[in-house]
């Protein structure tokens, strides 16, 4: 592993059951337990999903034109299994468009490879699920 290859995020406490998650470019996106809105980490975990696949994909089509339409759902349900949670049963579904004439109709005729491919190859984060890459965890000493 080098240091190109690592990324990073710190999660701070900011309430009760409500986090600020932050990258080393300076963003930050709060969460919590849904208790008060916001997203929870599942939902965080599924938009994650959908937004590695969607970049992966506009990045694909959008060379051809732009869509008239661009957007995707990401389901799967949260189920309790041997004393543990997990999701199961994720789908991500793609419904998008584009403008007629020549350019529209190459985006068209891509956007099911570029699908694909994201799954297949590109996706990191479908991918990493799907490998089911251990997850470590410790505690530091906060003093």
């Amino acid at each position: 592993m080098t240091a190109d290859s690592l990324r990073t995020v710190s999660v701070a406490r900011i309430g009760p059951g409500r986090f600020t998650a932050a990258n080393s470019r300076g963003d930050t996106i709060a969460f919590g337990t849904g208790s008060d809105g916001g997203f929870t980490p599942v939902e965080l975990f599924l938009a994650a999903i959908g937004g590695c696949s969607a970049a992966d994909v506009d990045v694909a089509t959008a060379r051809h034109t732009e869509p008239t339409t661009f957007s995707l759902s990401v389901e799967g349900h949260k189920i309790e299994e041997d004393g543990g949670n997990r999701m199961t049963d994720l789908k991500v579904t793609f419904t998008v468009a584009f403008p007629e004439g020549e350019a529209g109709d190459r985006a068209r005729t891509i956007l099911p490879r570029a699908v694909k491919t994201s799954h297949d190859k590109l996706c990191t984060v479908s991918r990493t699920v799907e490998a089911g890459t251990p997850v470590a965890v410790n505690v530091a000493d906060a003093n």
